[in-house]
């Protein structure tokens, strides 16, 4: 696809076709859903390619090509086929369930859609790639290689404090001389956002992109109810976990630089060699669990599917990418030797799985799930997994070891989840702050969701810019709850694995077939949990997690 003629025939002619019968409407749908999948998949490489590497001019200017001169006129006739969908009198007799969640949703675009806001769109989703090509340019210099930030934070975990503090000054360094262009951007992003709830008759982005989101089976009040329970259950859990690192670490006062530290004696957790091992193992801890699972993975690495090296250039971050007219989903990460990579491949295997169980299903709209339910597939994968952790640690100590940073890290994540949640809530509900009541605003939420007991002395600055480094809150805004309550359902996955290892799996795999042909809560009761935010409720899971650590703590290797 070179240019819009190329596709637009295709829409003139599903726009025109006349239905009149419900077998006609669901030939029509057929139709469309191919056409759709073909445009996604083009435009999918184009993306895929140039986050493969964002200092390709004609790469770029193949992805912006498509963002700014064909998706603005896609999305007229997007509307128009919605229109005709929901204007047909035959939809009535589309019975499936997995129909009604369909129709539901389109119902949802029809009345969020206004032409007024495609060039905001468009203008939008430029200033996202420019954050992503600034953070892409970051890096620094240490003993004399040029490294990326992804390749820095495993000095961070050093035992040596003096080799920590050097490589995060250098970092923060790095960071700040773009904090303010940064800040600038989100500045701008934050006018052209309100502007387009503005259009749809929103009083504010918050609100329009709950609704956009098509986030049906919550509330807002309710997103507010689980900051409140993460910042009772889990924050004062983050605090012990940060003391006992102190205890370990012999130090007076933890500062930021010491937050990822291994304790003296202890390197950091090695678990593969490159990432043609990191591969094959991940290959078989899936096959391990379920032999179909491994052979997944291995037919993506058969086909290329798989970009896992850091480099230059490359943007940040890490993503399946689900390919829906091949049927063979892409995974792009940033792995540079830490522990975490590894945890990011089963994450990230997680969505692929998800992409593969669900790829029989009759319509793309059934296979895409919202991030409530995709995210709860790559976390549960994550602690699903770690039974077979000893793949990559043959040392039993530093299985342990690999298993307690894992557990820790979930206890870690819920409150800055929180946090980033709330700090957006408060950003898109006060769209005429300044950057300085912006700025102050984000420090008053850290402190009352983060640990006490790190010292930001003199990182002030570090400290009020820590925000940006979150691509989420610049690229897809209000996309990050969806990791706290999927984190939270994954932990009562893995509490039902470790109760009935068999069952608990078929479980998870049934629920990920459904795609979303069920509502979200009606996928998490298939998966045989709950889909709650209340704080009774999130302390079982709370003390769950905790009673999890001190069985780790007390070097109890076993672990289903």
């Amino acid at each position: 696809m070179n240019a819009w003629d190329d596709a637009k025939p295709y829409y003139e002619e599903l726009n025109n076709r006349p239905i009149n019968s419900v077998e006609e409407l669901k030939k029509w749908m057929l139709d469309r859903n191919e056409l759709e999948n073909y445009i996604a998949e083009n435009v999918a490489w184009r993306y895929i390619n140039y986050t493969r590497n964002t200092e390709d001019s004609d790469i770029r200017s193949r992805y912006l090509f498509y963002i700014n001169q064909i998706k603005p006129k896609i999305s007229p006739f997007t509307n128009l086929l919605d229109k005709k969908l929901i204007d047909c009198p035959f939809q009535n007799e589309l019975k499936d369930e997995g129909y009604k969640i369909y129709l539901r949703t389109t119902r949802n675009e029809i009345e969020l859609y206004r032409d007024e806001n495609i060039p905001l769109t468009v203008e939008s989703e430029e200033k996202a790639q420019e954050y992503a090509e600034i953070q892409a340019a970051m890096t620094i210099e240490y003993g004399g290689v040029e490294l990326t930030m992804q390749q820095a934070a495993k000095y961070l975990k050093s035992p040596d404090r003096k080799v920590r503090k050097e490589v995060y000054d250098k970092v923060i360094a790095r960071r700040l001389q773009d904090a303010q262009r940064l800040d600038l951007l989100f500045s701008e992003l934050v006018k052209l956002r309100h502007q387009m709830a503005v259009n749809a008759g929103f009083d504010n982005f918050r609100d329009y992109k709950f609704r956009l989101l098509g986030r049906f089976d919550y509330t807002i009040e309710e997103v507010y109810q689980f900051h409140e329970s993460v910042k009772q259950e889990f924050a004062p859990l983050a605090e012990f976990i940060i003391e006992q690192k102190r205890k370990k670490l012999g130090l007076d006062v933890m500062r930021p630089y010491d937050i990822d530290a291994e304790p003296a004696g202890e390197e950091p957790l090695k678990p593969y060699e490159d990432s043609e091992d990191l591969i094959n193992k991940g290959v078989t801890i899936f096959g391990k669990l379920n032999k179909s699972l491994g052979n997944y993975l291995s037919v993506m690495h058969d086909k290329g599917y798989l970009d896992l090296d850091s480099r230059k250039g490359k943007a940040p971050g890490g993503y399946n990418y689900p390919l829906d007219e091949i049927g063979i989903p892409f995974i792009f990460m940033n792995a540079s030797g830490k522990f975490r990579d590894m945890v990011t491949m089963m994450h990230e295997g997680g969505h692929a799985i998800h992409s593969f169980l669900a790829r029989g299903l009759p319509l793309s709209v059934f296979k895409h799930t919202p991030s409530e339910v995709s995210e709860l597939a790559s976390m549960s994968m994550e602690l699903l997994s770690m039974g077979k952790w000893d793949i990559f640690f043959d040392n039993p100590k530093e299985l342990v070891r690999a298993q307690l940073e894992q557990l820790e890290s979930i206890v870690d994540s819920l409150p800055w989840i929180a946090t980033v949640d709330k700090f957006q809530n408060w950003i898109y509900t006060h769209p005429e702050h300044t950057i300085q009541e912006r700025s102050d605003e984000w420090v008053k939420i850290f402190k009352e969701f983060q640990p006490d007991s790190v010292d930001w002395t003199g990182y002030e600055a570090a400290m009020i810019s820590n925000w940006q480094k979150q691509l989420h809150i610049f690229e897809v805004p209000f996309y990050y709850i969806e990791y706290g309550i999927a984190q939270l359902g994954a932990l009562a996955v893995w509490k039902n694995y470790k109760n009935n290892p068999e069952l608990g799996l078929e479980k998870y795999l049934n629920a990920l077939k459904l795609g979303y042909t069920r509502s979200v809560p009606e996928i998490y009761k298939e998966a045989g949990i709950s889909f709650d935010f209340s704080l009774p409720y999130i302390k079982d899971i709370a003390d769950f997690l905790k009673h999890e650590l001190e069985l780790l703590e007390t070097n109890v290797p076993e672990i289903v």
